[in-house]
């Protein structure tokens, strides 16, 4: 049945977007796929450039063992069939920055087979992505339009860098659905040590297909796998962030359907996203497979796997995500939406784990996910750069729970932390913040406040729920220190209501 939340309206009626995506995650590996130069952000132009690389008469590529490995685990945290025989074939195109004048990729026999990953929508419920494939590839170079208004200038640092591209099925359907799923096998590749994920350098980063149909058609592609039945497609490229995925994924949709509508023809073709504009533009026709005349590399062997060192790799998968957030609620009695806001960052789950140990689980998601995150982002800083350490937030969450301070002072307390004034307990001693829990002195308030105020005590008790008038006053006459617990119970007990 079609979903109708998915559904756009155009003028002649409803239709549908179907969505696929093909990732491309640069390997975290020190050198190149097929030579040793080193690989990193930053370098001057062509430092990172051997001869393999620049495509030096005689130079032959030889497979980084490691960026095989890098592969296979990914694989394997996708839930993948494992390829344990593959080819290298050489993909046919010209470019400035291209230097071979060919691609080393991987065409009819990828490394990574099929595969899936379970997505969470924002309301909790999931949905399921098929991963088609996964294979290994070069990068190119990078041609630099904006150094000269006459000259187009060629930088090779990153060509041979290895890539994994992650094909899906098109099994999204709102541009939403897009960016869940890209976020999902972000965290995944993050949690393996694959990719560091970094959008903003360009590591991570999504070729968008977009097509419109009708609806009903496909739910008719579902079933018999017929890709007739759905609209011709457009890829954008290379899409590297999660606002822009959404807003090209929107703007084509009704690119797409606007021109069917008025009686055009979708012609299949690779566009760019231009998120000044916020719109899509056509770069050149879409290519099909045989465009590219594929064939294996001469130069490189059939690429075999030992079973028993894929065992060996499977064996030392850390834990992922959704392992994770089970154990997380199971073992801290934590809500499935604070595990899942956990373990969103790897960094961010090991930290409120450290920082838990022997203190109230939720008291300290609370502050990890809450104050904490908050004063990270506001710094531009991940949490492994936090100035405030694990231990620093369990001192502080232990506080709360033997009463020393209320949550309100915490905050006070936390801000002080942040500021560089010391340890929790240090400053609550300091800065005389203790919460007043003696009830010989919060009696002595509460007689004088009831005896100067006997309309309102009459009034709570037959309101009951005014009593927060009470608390109020009390709180404000301690300066915020008293224990709201024992206020409470006192004024119970002082105004002869339940």
């Amino acid at each position: 049945m079609t979903d109708t939340s998915k559904l756009i309206a155009g003028r002649t009626g409803q239709w549908e977007v179907v969505l696929g995506l093909e990732v491309h995650a640069q390997v975290a590996s020190n050198a190149k796929l097929f030579s040793g130069a080193a690989v990193g952000f930053g370098a001057g132009p062509n430092q990172q450039v051997s001869l393999v690389d620049a495509a030096m008469p005689g130079m032959l590529p030889v497979i980084n063992k490691h960026c095989v490995e890098q592969a296979v685990k990914t694989g394997l945290g996708l839930k993948a069939q494992i390829n344990l025989k593959s080819h290298f074939d050489r993909k046919n195109y010209f470019y400035p920055d291209l230097p071979q004048g060919y691609q080393i990729s991987q065409f009819k026999d990828p490394i990574v087979g099929e595969g899936e990953v379970i997505v969470e929508h924002d309301d909790g419920t999931t949905f399921t992505v098929g991963i088609e494939r996964l294979h290994l590839e070069q990068d190119a170079g990078k041609s630099l339009h904006d150094q000269d208004p006459n000259s187009t200038y060629v930088d090779l640092n990153r060509a041979g860098t290895a890539l994994m591209e992650i094909v899906s099925r098109p099994h999204m359907r709102s541009s939403a659905e897009a960016a869940a799923y890209v976020k999902k096998l972000r965290t995944i590749l993050v949690y393996l040590g694959t990719c560091d994920g970094d959008m903003e350098k360009g590591n991570l980063r999504a070729d968008v297909n977009v097509s419109v149909c009708r609806p009903g058609a496909y739910e008719k592609f579902r079933e018999t796998g017929d890709f007739s039945h759905l609209g011709t497609r457009c890829e954008i490229k290379n899409v590297n962030s999660y606002r822009f995925i959404q807003q090209a994924i929107e703007y084509e949709a009704r690119r797409q359907i606007e021109i069917i509508e008025d009686g055009g023809k979708i012609d299949q073709e690779t566009r760019l996203f231009d998120p000044n504009k916020g719109e899509t533009r056509s770069m050149r026709s879409k290519e099909e497979a045989h465009d590219y005349r594929y064939f294996p590399d001469p130069d490189l062997l059939p690429l075999e796997l030992d079973p028993t060192w894929v065992k060996a790799i499977e064996a030392s998968l850390p834990e992922l995500p959704d392992p994770k957030k089970a154990r997380l609620q199971s073992q801290y009695g934590l809500s499935a939406y604070d595990a899942g806001v956990l373990i969103t960052e790897q960094a961010r789950a090991d930290f409120f784990e450290e920082a838990a140990k022997g203190r109230d689980a939720k008291l300290t998601a609370n502050w990890v996910t809450n104050e904490l995150a908050a004063k990270l982002t506001a710094g531009g800083l991940a949490i492994e750069d936090s100035p405030l350490k694990p231990d620093a937030i369990a001192e502080l969450v232990a506080l709360i729970e033997e009463g020393v301070i209320s949550s309100k002072i915490a905050k006070d307390v936390f801000e002080r932390m942040w500021a560089g004034e010391g340890r929790p307990r240090e400053i609550v001693e300091k800065q005389g913040l203790q919460q007043v829990s003696d009830t010989g002195a919060l009696e002595k308030i509460i007689e004088e406040l009831i005896a100067a105020n006997p309309g309102q005590a009459e009034a709570v008790k037959e309101k009951p729920q005014a009593i927060g008038w009470f608390v109020g006053q009390v709180m404000k006459a301690t300066g915020g220190k008293a224990n709201p617990g024992a206020v409470n119970q006192l004024l119970k007990a002082k105004l002869g209501i339940e």
